[in-house]
């Protein structure tokens, strides 16, 4: 018995998809967004350079590398993405210890109002 294999996806769907690697998009984001493969998503795009007639072609492969250029220059580092990780875990926490400190400050006003409205009365 063999795994299961998907039906090839149409020819316009790996077009548009080609083209949305043209314009900027980064492949894995793509991956992520269509449920493709990443690689798949790569073989498209070295496929439309090959077999395109027109210099379009080569402006997708060219656009391609730009953009996996950028990324890789652009990339995190194992430490900084664990250390990015950690101080975002530290900002929500912060953030709820405000939150909480302000909700009970605004407890005590109301009841340090309450409290010496009643010695006056």
């Amino acid at each position: 018995m063999g795994g299961r294999t998907k039906p090839p996806y149409a020819e316009a769907f790996r077009q548009q998809i080609v083209e949305l690697v043209a314009s900027g998009r980064r492949p894995a984001d793509l991956s992520r967004e269509f449920a493709v493969s990443e690689q798949s998503i790569h073989n498209w795009v070295k496929k439309a350079g090959r077999l395109a007639d027109l210099p379009r072609g080569t402006e997708i492969i060219k656009a391609h590398r730009a953009v996996k250029a950028a990324v890789e220059k652009n990339a995190l580092t194992a430490s900084e993405r664990e250390e990015l990780q950690r101080l975002r875990k530290q900002v929500r926490q912060l953030q709820l210890e405000r939150d909480i400190l302000s909700k009970a400050t605004a407890w005590f006003a109301h009841k340090s109002e309450k409290t010496s409205l009643g010695s006056i009365g």
